[in-house]
Parts: structure tokens; sequence; C-alpha cells
């Protein structure tokens, strides 16, 4: 069997892939920095929020220290608990609130209109941005049963309607090996 070496590929051949590797960078999707304030604009709820929007009220806290940080996501699993700067890139639902552990009020979350979409709050009791499973709990819309990996965005799908949507999130957190609620 004869190869053919690159540079005798026919000239069309070559144009081909000469476009394609000039154009790859141009499909990409633009860089976004990651921030923790990512979609806490769009997710901001105001005063006498007539919705859509959807107001959470976190059940099951260890204790009232540091910060409860509230996500909403689109319902599929291939965007679920995706990346943010990726989401907000590419054009899909993405929001963020950020409130103090010490609130007991609710926590009210923006969404783009009525539909699907799936909820994460985490209780990151040590307020570093990051979750930590030996110390921070988290939850999910539709409570599921947590294991070794994350939830499927059916059983953490909420549908929101045009006004504000209410639902209950139960805190898990470390116990042995894995997560429940206290």
């Amino acid at each position: 069997m004869r190869r053919i070496a690159p540079r005798s590929w026919p000239l069309p051949l070559k144009a081909v892939a000469l476009v394609a590797l000039l154009a790859a960078p141009a499909l990409a999707a633009p860089y976004i920095p990651s921030t923790p304030d990512l979609g806490k604009a769009e997710g901001r709820c105001r005063a006498d929020e007539g919705g859509p929007a959807i107001l959470v009220e976190p059940v099951g806290l260890k204790d009232r220290a540091g910060l409860l940080k509230l996500e909403v996501y689109p319902a599929n699993d291939a965007d679920f608990l995706r990346d943010d700067n990726l989401l907000v890139a590419e054009g899909k639902t993405f929001r963020r609130v950020e409130v103090s552990a010490a609130s007991t009020a609710p926590i009210c979350i923006r969404v783009p209109g009525p539909g699907s979409y799936a909820l994460m709050l985490l209780h990151d009791r040590d307020a570093n941005r990051k979750f930590g499973f030996s110390i921070d709990g988290v939850g999910f819309s539709g409570n599921p049963h947590l294991g070794w990996s994350k939830p499927k965005a059916a059983s953490a799908r909420i549908q929101a309607g045009g006004g504000v949507t209410r639902t209950r999130i139960v805190l898990n957190y470390r116990h042995g090996l894995g997560m429940a609620p206290l």
C-alpha cells in the first residue's frame, strides 16, 4: 500500500485543510473569565418580584455560618452543573444568588422565563466559595437522593411558571462516606 505524503495532497484537499485550521479558533465560544459574581446580576430578584422567579426555602441547615449560594442550570444532563463560564459563553441559562446563611428569609432567584430548570443550593460554611465535601452542605431542587455522583438533571428538575414558583431544598451534609440530610 502506497502512502501519500501531505505535500502531495491534491490542491483542493490542501485548501479545505487550511480553511478548517484557520476557521477553528473563530468557531470557538469567547472565553469569559471566571468570577464569583458571574450570573448574579441576572439572578437577583427585584423588590416585590412578580416573576418569572423561584423562591427557595432552605431546609435542614447545619448552622448559620458562611454563605448560601443558589444556582440555576438548564434541566438537561449535558448542561446541569456544567462550568458557568461555558454556559454563559454559549448563551445558555445560568443564574446565581449568594446570601448570608444567617438570613432566615427564603432565597429568590430570577429565571429567563417559564420552563424547566435545575437548581443547586450550596451551604458554603467556611465562605471560601468552593465546595468542601467534609464541611459544606448541598441540595438540589426535587431533593434527589445523593449517591457517589451528581444527580441526573431529571431528578433535580423544577417547572417554573410565569410568576413566582415556591419550592423547598433539603441540604445534605457528609455522613460517613456519603451525603445525607441531618
